[in-house]
C-alpha cells in the first residue's frame, strides 16, 4: 500500500469518527434539553435558549426554530470558515435539531427543576463536548463566537459565548417572568461547562512539584528510591542572593505528591516546595499515547 493510499484511508477513519463523535454528542444535548430543560423552562443558553423563549411564547417546535436561526449563520461560515467547518456545522446544527424533534414527542422525565438543571446540565455538557471532540459545532452561541474571532482574533472565545449566553438568559428571565428559572439555568451552564472538562482533560490530574533545598541530591536519590520517581534538576539562580540553585521538578500522581513533599521536608525542613496542577502529563509512569490529530 503507497502512502498516499494510506493517507487516504486514515483521512476518511478520522473523519467518520469526528460524524460519529458529532451525531453522538448531538443526540446527547437533545436528550438532556428535550427531557429535562425544557420542559422546565430552564435554559442552557445559545440558540437553545431562544427556542426554549419561542416555544413557550408561540408554541414554536424548539427544533424548527434552531435550524431557521442556524441557516444564515451556516451560509457565513461555508464562505468565512471554509468547506470542511462548514460541512462539520450543517451535520451537527441539523442532527441536533432532529434529535430534539424526536425526544419532543416523549414525556419528561421529571418536574423537578433542581433535578433538572442537574441531570440536564450534565447531559448537554457531555454531548456539547463529543461534539467538540469531533470539531464540530452544533451552531449558536459556539458559531457566532468563531466567526466574530475571525474579526477579532484578540477576543477570547470563551468570554464571548458567556456573555452572549448571560444575555440570552436574561431574556428567559424577563420574558418568562421567573427569577428561579435564571438560578436554576445558571447551575445548569456550570455544570456542563465542568462536564466538558472533564470529558477533555480527565479526572486524574497531576501534580509538579518544584523543590529548592540544599539537599538536593538527597532528596532525588530518596524519591527515585522510594516511590520509583524520577526527577530532573533545572539550574536557578536567587534574584536577591544572586547564589546559584538547583530545582528539582517532580511530577507525580495526587496519591504520590504528598510522598515526595514529605521525604523533602524530612530530608530539609527548611526546603522551599511550590506544588501545582499539571493537566496532562506524557512519557513513561504516565500517559504513554500520542495525541492523534
Amino acid at each position: 500500500m503507497n502512502w498516499k493510499r494510506k493517507k487516504i484511508i486514515l483521512e476518511i477513519e478520522r473523519y467518520g469518527r469526528e460524524i460519529v463523535y458529532i451525531l453522538l454528542g448531538a443526540s446527547f444535548m437533545a436528550f438532556g434539553t428535550s427531557m429535562f430543560l425544557l420542559p422546565n423552562q430552564l435554559s442552557s443558553g445559545g440558540f437553545a435558549g431562544i427556542a426554549t423563549i419561542l416555544y413557550y411564547l408561540l408554541e414554536i417546535p424548539m427544533g424548527v426554530t434552531i435550524s431557521i436561526l442556524n441557516v444564515p449563520l451556516c451560509i457565513f461560515t461555508f464562505y468565512k470558515l471554509g468547506r470542511a467547518s462548514f460541512v462539520r456545522t450543517i451535520i451537527g446544527s441539523f442532527s441536533y435539531s432532529f434529535f430534539l424533534d424526536i425526544f419532543d414527542r416523549w414525556l419528561p422525565l421529571t418536574e423537578d427543576r433542581f433535578l433538572a438543571c442537574i441531570y440536564g446540565g450534565i447531559l448537554v455538557g457531555l454531548g456539547t463536548a463529543f461534539v467538540l471532540k469531533g470539531r464540530g459545532t452544533t451552531g449558536g452561541t459556539e458559531l457566532i463566537a468563531n466567526l466574530i474571532k475571525e474579526y477579532r482574533p484578540k477576543v477570547k472565545t470563551s468570554h464571548m459565548i458567556v456573555i452572549i449566553d448571560v444575555i440570552i438568559v436574561l431574556a428567559n428571565i424577563l420574558l418568562l417572568r421567573e427569577f428561579e428559572i435564571g438560578l436554576y439555568s445558571a447551575i445548569a451552564i456550570y455544570l456542563m461547562g465542568k462536564i466538558i472538562d472533564i470529558v477533555f482533560e480527565g479526572t486524574n490530574f497531576t501534580k509538579l512539584l518544584f523543590i529548592i533545598s540544599d539537599k538536593n541530591e538527597e532528596i532525588a536519590k530518596a524519591v527515585g528510591y522510594l516511590l520509583k520517581r524520577g526527577t530532573t534538576g533545572l539550574f536557578g539562580k536567587g534574584m536577591y542572593t544572586k547564589d546559584r540553585k538547583l530545582v528539582l521538578l517532580c511530577a507525580a500522581g495526587r496519591r504520590d505528591f504528598l510522598r515526595v513533599r514529605q521525604i523533602a521536608q524530612e530530608i530539609d525542613p527548611k526546603a522551599f516546595i511550590i506544588i501545582s496542577n499539571a493537566r496532562e502529563v506524557y512519557g513513561k509512569g504516565f500517559k504513554d499515547e500520542l495525541i492523534k490529530k
